[in-house]
């Protein structure tokens, strides 16, 4: 009776050591039917659960999941040009000093960095809107902490115009700071050659933080090693073989494909390579994605989709469904999971800047995405 009992059980312990790790379960949650592009994370009404901040609203956080987030406060008035509102990042930054976060922005039409001054739930007012500097057209604006000092600094993404940044010196006072004479559509952030230091990726080339020379400004170097064509915001810098040779993922923002890029490195020419791999080119329009631990195994994953209605309906792909992903890496290779995939309503378009945020205090990061097809909560079962 032992022998019999044991082939099955080995069988079963077997089977079950080959398996596909479970995918994250996700249960979507509808919060409003807006057509803003981007969200952020602040605790407006300082009650110690996080709110969500899109386009010309606060959405409330509340302990009453069902209807989480549905309650909203108007708290500006972006513009809008033809189908856009001039609204294409929510970063938080508390540019006052007050201790409150406000939001800083930008868009394309406008071609001015702006930011959202915080006032407070309770006060029944829009918030005040301040200029930063006018930068041209802008797809997209990231914070990036560029000198090390632990604050992010302000990066827009402006093709055809200088590769810049703004530091914030002191309360409501920025410092721009240019870093290359002209840049195109794509932007990333890391330490690609290794030394220790952060530097830029765009689409064409990467540019080398030097260190800092005797007056203690920065100085950058270009290196023209490729050129990605409309490419991600961000590009995703990160080590994905373990050579300690940064490599590269790169969403194409408006047509078809999802790659990364493998970095090698000549030691006797110190001449630097990069291979194409691919991750998608059934799909289009990967133009933001975030690299985060969505499935808790203590490494990052690649989370990103398809911008819904980029151009307008006009670039490669407007027509296909949408969808929203994230995609492990075993070392080798990437694997796609899908989170939502269909039809505009069924599936789920990124938008231009979406959020990751443990809304719940759950432990697990939740995925909060706007776009012209609504903003939805994503929330990580496990």
């Amino acid at each position: 009776m032992k022998i019999t009992l044991l082939f099955p059980l080995l069988t079963l312990l077997t089977a079950a050591d080959t398996l596909p790790p479970r995918e994250v379960r996700f249960t979507r949650h509808f919060v409003a039917a807006e057509s803003y592009e981007s969200v952020g994370i602040i605790d407006v009404n300082k009650d110690g659960k996080p709110d969500l901040v899109s386009g010309d609203f606060w959405y409330e956080n509340s302990a009453d999941r069902t209807n989480s987030f549905r309650r909203r406060k108007l708290m500006g008035n972006q513009k809008r040009y033809n189908q856009y509102y001039d609204d294409f990042s929510t970063i938080p930054l508390d540019v006052d000093g007050d201790g409150d976060l406000d939001v800083v922005t930008g868009g394309y039409w406008g071609g001015t960095l702006r930011w959202l001054e915080n006032i407070g739930a309770a006060v029944n007012e829009t918030w005040p809107v301040h200029d930063i500097a006018s930068v041209g057209n802008t797809e997209t604006t990231r914070a990036y902490d560029i000198d090390g000092d632990g604050k992010p600094e302000i990066v827009p993404n402006n093709p055809g115009k200088p590769l810049i940044y703004f530091k914030l010196e002191k309360s409501n006072t920025f410092r721009q700071v240019t870093v290359a004479p002209t840049q195109g559509h794509g932007l990333g952030f890391g330490d690609v050659n290794g030394d220790g230091r952060g530097d830029f990726v765009m689409a064409k080339g990467w540019v080398e933080n030097k260190g800092n020379d005797p007056q203690r400004r920065t100085e950058w170097e270009l290196h023209d090693e490729f050129d990605f064509g409309s490419a991600s915001i961000p590009i995703i810098v990160t080590d994905l073989t373990g050579d300690k040779l940064p490599d590269l993922i790169v969403g194409k923002a408006h047509g078809y494909g999802l790659h990364w890029y493998e970095q090698k490195l000549d030691k006797a020419t110190q001449k630097r390579t990069w291979t194409k791999h691919v991750i998608d080119e059934k799909n289009a329009q990967y133009h933001t994605m975030e690299w985060a631990d969505i499935d808790g195994d203590k490494r990052p994953d690649l989370i990103t989709g398809k911008r819904f209605r980029a151009h307008n309906d006009t670039d490669p792909g407007s027509y296909d469904a949408v969808g929203l992903y994230y995609f492990t890496w075993n070392g080798h290779e990437f694997t796609r999971h899908t989170i939502a995939y269909g039809p505009p309503g069924e599936g789920k378009g990124t938008g231009i800047f979406f959020a990751l945020h443990d809304l719940r205090n759950t432990g697990r990061l939740d995925i909060i995405v706007a776009g012209k097809d609504g903003l939805v909560v994503f929330f990580n079962e496990g």
